[in-house]
């Protein structure tokens, strides 16, 4: 495994420590962090939709508001963000609107991915801003978090 990997997994591991603190909120487990370019940790979020009855309160907003929030800026050039399932198209907008320089995620979402699997938001050459993407990190651990989590699911998402 190179060093890059070795450091994905890391924080992959570290996504997936967040995503558990979800369920305790009756929310799915996705979490996401938000590292500076030197690699340390500014933000974290999980998903908050249930908890907050916000539709817009996935795991990747929530750590993308938290960061921008600490900084003071909206614009997060050369951040990295991390996060345990491939971000939907409305988190897709968000990254490419917050100017992230990296995104890192762990499952493919077959039903809404828009870094790949339905879409490729973050990729479209008719943006001004493509961050570079690394997927699939941790796919197998992140991918069974949800679906332990589906097998008997909350009685607010059943």
């Amino acid at each position: 495994m190179t060093a890059l990997a070795e450091r994905h997994a890391r924080w992959m591991r570290r996504a997936l420590e967040v995503a558990r603190t979800a369920v305790a909120r009756g929310d799915v487990p996705v979490g996401a962090i938000l590292l500076d370019r030197d690699g340390v940790e500014i933000a974290v979020g999980h998903n908050e939709r249930e908890f907050d009855l916000d539709p817009t309160a996935h795991a990747e907003i929530v750590a993308i508001r938290r960061a921008a929030a600490r900084l003071g800026t909206s614009h997060l050039d050369g951040c990295t963000l991390v996060v345990t399932l491939e971000p939907c198209t409305m988190c897709a907008g968000a990254i490419t609107l917050a100017r992230l320089g990296t995104v890192v995620f762990g499952a493919w979402e077959p039903k809404t991915g828009a870094v790949g699997s339905l879409w490729d938001v973050l990729r479209d050459r008719r943006l001004n801003h493509r961050p570079e993407v690394y997927a699939g990190v941790l796919a197998d651990e992140c991918g069974a978090l949800l679906r332990d989590f589906f097998r008997t699911p909350p009685p607010n998402l059943a």
